[in-house]
């Protein structure tokens, strides 16, 4: 090739860099040093690396690079082409490297991005703030689908399904307004020609497309279509921190072009693969063990030991770092590389401060894909809160929680969503600072991480202590329940790392039942409360999941509180009293501010799966999937014993959509008149004013402001009362935000219930499992 290194990329260039593997320097600046065949040098004097003198920083750390300077001309002539079996699937096979790059994400990211480069809808939507409000207006009763547990018709797609009119009018009368699809497209993995399932539930993802086992593009677009017809919208999800093991990790993996400037990737040299373990042949790495990271950080080739091991488990996952077996690259070079996974080895993480801003370009077009090609109005941001990480001081956990980098990402992520019209919400599981500051300039909503594992635990133990101080710990710390999705059971386990309390504020004081305790152990004793109310001898059925929380369904965690030990025991008259349970949890979560969220696995009462019908899925330890069993919320395929996906069917105590809206006393019909009531008096977009002491521990009081006003000009307050025990109570509700005299009514049949005297209270009965919607009306005659 004999061409000018000042003249711009044509295509024809750039497809004699990807068949030669060599990136053809523009300018004279090579992208990445290469190997000069003898003969096709220049100067000598001008091409030879100077070797600097050796710095002691440089003894101790051999991986330190050399300093940055100017290396021109440094190729004289051109690689000589090399040609392998067309079959071989490795760097050295031109038409390999070709049919990875028309599957990988980074090209289709360039593409998409130049096709709104430049074009006026990029400055039609304000986006530099987050906007809760303005989110919960498109959408604020969410139902959370998960792909491989839907039972369709034969035949049918789980897209097409959910592109079906009847579903639409069941959520309609039901209230549902927004549908959260659930990672849809391809996940999992490449291994030479080959596509490798997912490890986590198609959050590895390795592709833009649709995968096939869901559907296609036009059936998605036809499901944005028909939501819009019944009023409602579809959310999608991006993963900002991590892909699978796809066309572009094994690209990154032969140093191919800006590939590895994804990933958190090192590559480390060959006189150093001493110190790495040996891959097993039927394995592409292997995980780090704890020796091995420290060896591997004193040598200043990573970070090390990070804040916390996510998904720890001995022999499987002891560290946050894998290697790869030897890799032949584009250049002709075998190399092996150690990459960062916050979650399992088959997720590398992508680093979001490479200087080819790779791993940006590529998230960044997964979400216009989402918003302009698919048509969906939001999208979820998974594992958004782990996208910066850096190197600590000498002996201390590398800084990889809380990183202003995962705020700077999440703000351009967030803004680049609002610039097309979207809005985003975040699965964010650190302390509630880390989510009102990501919030401040990033995701417009965050999951509720905060007091879901709190209300389980008002429910297990009788006991909404622990509740309240959530509750007034985030108003405190500016988190304003507007801002969060209130979501009953989705695909992850209860999660009970109350992270809060174990990291940030393990040493700060609380008082717990009269004594002051540490946050730390605070926290550790309401995973005790949990772990021994809802898992072991009191409900097999119900699993601990590693560190991290326990799976179960809502049904099952109800059962496991209502003191029914194994499946067996759940008997038909058992269900009358778990489904109030049900609608009692219901309604802690839609009404309060903000936004609720269900799944098929709530509107069914789905219990866990037996575990011997996950056994393989279960064995290295992610019980998660006795909770994920399929669902048929049509009832189109009674006799369907598992998804397509192979999913086997959960035992559902309510039964399909259609049967429950038939009868006003199911969990569906029942539902459907606690959102017609959500809805009526727009709780969704109100102000938390108050979460006051109760006359009784197993009660909860949430007070708010509602948007609307009333006859004195001032908002209308509303009173949400739950009674988290299995026997009716009676007590006393006050607080300093009920105005005086004002005439207290029931907002499910309007009737009048009494008046607030003049401590600011008033009485009340409350059923067992009961909840109870109260607007207070100002007697305006007297001045209230």
């Amino acid at each position: 090739m004999d061409m000018d290194d000042d003249a711009p990329r044509t295509d024809e260039r750039i497809a004699d860099e990807q068949l030669t593997g060599e990136r053809l320097p523009v300018g004279g600046i090579p992208e990445r040093d290469v190997d000069v065949p003898d003969g096709t040098a220049g100067d000598e004097d001008d091409t030879a690396p100077v070797a600097p003198d050796i710095t002691y920083d440089e003894q101790l750390y051999p991986a330190r690079p050399r300093r940055l300077r100017p290396r021109v001309n440094l190729r004289g002539g051109s690689l000589q082409r090399r040609f392998s079996d067309p079959r071989a699937a490795n760097g050295e096979n031109p038409a390999y490297i070709e049919w990875l790059v028309r599957q990988s994400m980074l090209k289709d990211a360039d593409v998409l991005s130049r096709t709104l480069s430049g074009t006026p809808a990029m400055w039609r939507n304000p986006y530099a703030r987050p906007d809760a409000r303005r989110a919960v207006s498109t959408s604020d009763v969410w139902f959370t689908a998960y792909p491989i547990s839907l039972i369709t018709r034969d035949g049918e797609s789980f897209l097409t399904a959910l592109a079906d009119p009847q579903l639409w009018t069941a959520f309609e009368r039901i209230g549902i307004n927004g549908v959260h699809t659930g990672p849809v497209k391809r996940a999992g993995g490449i291994r030479g020609w080959q596509e490798t399932p997912s490890v986590d539930g198609h959050f590895d993802r390795i592709g833009t497309q649709i995968d096939p086992t869901f559907g296609d593009e036009e059936t998605f677009q036809r499901m944005t279509d028909v939501a819009e017809e019944h009023g409602g919208s579809i959310i999608d999800d991006i993963v900002p921190g991590h892909t699978g093991k796809g066309a572009d990790f094994r690209l990154a993996e032969m140093a191919f072009k800006d590939y590895p400037g994804i990933y958190h990737m090192v590559e480390i040299p060959p006189e150093e693969w001493h110190l790495l373990p040996t891959v097993p042949e039927h394995r592409d790495s292997v995980n780090l063990d704890a020796a091995t990271e420290s060896a591997l950080a004193e040598r200043g080739y990573i970070i090390g030991e990070l804040q916390r091991v996510i998904f720890h488990q001995p022999g499987v996952k002891e560290t946050n770092w894998s290697v790869t077996a030897p890799v032949v690259g584009v250049d002709g070079t075998t190399r092996r590389w150690v990459y960062l996974h916050y979650f399992k080895e088959g997720q590398p993480s992508v680093n979001w401060l490479d200087p080819t801003f790779a791993g940006m370009r590529l998230v960044i077009g997964d979400a216009l894909h989402s918003l302009g090609d698919l048509g969906t109005s939001a999208l979820r941001l998974d594992a958004n809160g782990f996208l910066g990480v850096e190197k600590s001081a000498e002996g201390a956990p590398g800084w990889s929680e809380g990183h202003p980098l995962s705020h700077a990402a999440n703000h351009v992520i967030a803004g680049m969503v609002r610039k097309v019209g979207g809005f985003t919400f975040q699965e964010l599981n650190l302390t509630i600072e880390d989510i009102r500051d990501t919030g401040a300039v990033g995701a417009d909503l965050s999951y509720d991480f905060i007091n879901r594992p709190a209300y389980h635990h008002a429910l297990a133990t009788g006991d909404t202590e622990f509740l309240r101080l959530t509750l007034r710990t985030s108003l405190e710390l500016g988190v304003e329940p507007v801002s969060l999705v209130h979501g009953m059971q989705n695909h992850d386990e209860l999660t009970y790392e109350l992270v809060h309390w174990a990291t940030l504020h393990q040493d700060d004081l609380y008082t717990f039942h009269g004594e002051e305790t540490r946050g730390g152990a605070l926290a550790e004793r309401i995973r005790a409360d949990l772990t021994e109310a809802l898992t072991g001898d009191a409900a097999d059925y119900n699993l601990v999941f590693t560190t991290n929380g326990i799976a179960c369904t809502t049904a099952s965690l109800i059962a496991a509180t209502q003191g029914h030990t194994t499946l067996d025991d759940i008997a038909d008259e058992h269900v009358p009293q778990i489904r109030d349970a049900h609608l009692l949890l219901a309604a802690f979560n839609a009404w309060q501010p903000g936004v609720f969220a269900m799944s098929g696995w709530d509107l069914l009462g789905s219990l866990t799966v037996p575990q011997e019908l996950v056994t393989d899925l279960i064995a290295e330890g992610d019980t998660r999937w006795i909770e994920r069993g399929a669902h048929d919320l049509l009832g189109v395929a009674p006799d369907t014993e598992r998804s397509a996906s192979g999913m086997p069917r959960a035992r559902s105590l309510y039964g399909p959509l259609p049967e429950q809206l038939e009868s006003p006393d199911s969990f569906a019909s029942r539902l459907g008149e606690l959102l017609r009531v959500r809805t009526e008096y727009g709780i969704a977009s109100a102000r938390q004013v108050d979460v006051p002491e109760v006359a009784h521990r197993g009660m909860l009081v949430m007070v708010h402001e509602l948007e609307t006003t009333d006859e004195s000009g001032e908002p209308v307050v509303q009173i949400t009362v739950l009674n988290m025990t299995d026997t009716a109570l009676d007590g006393t509700i006050r607080s300093e935000s009920l105005p005086h005299g004002a005439t207290v009514v029931d907002a499910t049949d309007h009737s009048e219930l009494g008046t607030v005297d003049d401590l600011c209270s008033f009485p009340l009965r409350i059923d067992a499992y009961g909840s109870r919607f109260l607007v207070l009306r100002r007697n305006v005659e007297q001045g209230a």
